[in-house]
């Protein structure tokens, strides 16, 4: 069952903080403001580390638009310190500027859904809202990298209608006319835009 448009579970665990210190975090440490929740299968792996470094060179980013960036992973924190210890043309993430979160136990990835058969989470981003409520969710099969440009274009999506009241259109960008949610709005949208789709 999706967890869109339900409260994120909450959850408390170890975690490696940006500055590359230990701390134990709960989500609900964050409530109040937007989290991109990421989930990977393993540190040390494949194409775990191209979508960590990209999380991080967006990281800005995402503080610009107030999110909390978090990924997990089944790996211990020390794990995690490890890999940033690591520099990246030897294979590691090097500090990267977000909390890594070691889910040993494997709860939080049984809470969001996400874990795989062999025991490892599959590759899944949870876009969660300022009240806690959980806005998107993607999940992708081990093989297959995510892309990061797309979390922050759903992020501008959630503000945009936050904002405005109105709907995102399919491809919609930051900057882009939105739709009234109406017979009405729809049909003026695509009379202007159906085209260009």
């Amino acid at each position: 069952m999706t967890l869109v448009n339900r409260p994120a579970p909450d959850f408390k665990a170890n975690a490696v903080m940006a500055d590359g210190s230990f701390k134990q975090i709960k989500l609900s440490d964050y409530k109040g403001q937007y989290v991109l929740l990421f989930f990977y299968p393993l540190d040390f792996t494949f194409v775990c580390p191209s979508e960590i470094i990209a999380h991080d060179h967006r990281v800005k980013e995402f503080a610009a638009r107030g999110v909390q960036v978090i990924g997990v992973s089944i790996d211990s924190q020390f794990s995690h310190f490890a890999w940033r210890s690591t520099p990246i043309e030897k294979g590691g993430i090097g500090p990267v500027g977000f909390p890594l979160v070691a889910d040993v136990n494997h709860e939080i990835t049984r809470a969001y859904g996400v874990e795989h058969q062999d025991a490892v989470a599959f590759r899944a981003t949870f876009l969660i809202d300022k009240a806690g409520v959980v806005q998107s969710a993607t999940v992708n099969n081990l093989p297959l990298g995510r892309n990061v440009d797309e979390a922050l274009r759903l992020i501008d999506a959630l503000q945009f209608t936050e904002e405005h009241g109105e709907v995102c259109p399919a491809g919609w960008k930051k900057g882009e006319a939105g739709m009234k949610a109406t017979a009405e709005g729809v049909a003026d949208y695509l009379a202007k835009h159906g085209t260009q789709l």
